[in-house]
């Protein structure tokens, strides 16, 4: 009976080291954010036009959207029809993307009347400018240290 309880024990531990070891899991990078739209062109006029992501394929879902690409990735899912929640979920702030063209971002959004803030990071002194998209995300936009300083 003891051989057979050691056996057992055993196979426990195997069992358990196996699952252990195909259970380790690395994070290999962002995959996309969701955001939830109320009004679908002008959340995709807010990413295409002005941050200038692509819409690209979109499995058939049975709600209305759009997945938007930075090269080809999908970085960026928008889902509409659905009534907005009456509270947030989670509690992420902020989605940032690494960006270029200062300028012409502030150009674009002053033309569009979006407000901004725009600062330097200490320390790094790359540019960081935040926005909000039409249904309130707030965006953040960086940009390299050696952009120039833009004509506000």
């Amino acid at each position: 009976m003891k051989k057979i309880y050691v056996q057992d024990n055993l196979k426990i531990r195997v069992i358990k080291s196996f699952l252990y070891e195909i259970s380790k899991m690395t994070i290999q990078g962002m995959n996309h954010f969701t955001v939830l739209s109320s009004n679908l062109e002008k959340s995709k006029e807010f990413y295409i036009d002005i941050l200038g992501l692509k819409e690209g394929y979109r499995p058939p879902f049975a709600f209305p959207g759009a997945w938007l690409y930075a090269g080809n990735q999908a970085i960026l899912h928008i889902m509409a029809g659905r009534s907005m929640p009456i509270s947030a979920a989670g509690v992420i702030d902020h989605m940032a993307f690494t960006a270029s063209n200062l300028q012409g971002v502030i150009d674009t959004l002053k033309q569009r009347r979006i407000p901004y803030k725009l600062h330097r990071l200490k320390g790094l002194e790359n540019w960081q400018l935040f926005c909000h998209d039409p249904d309130g995300a707030k965006v953040e936009l960086d940009f390299p240290a050696d952009e120039p300083k833009p004509r506000e």
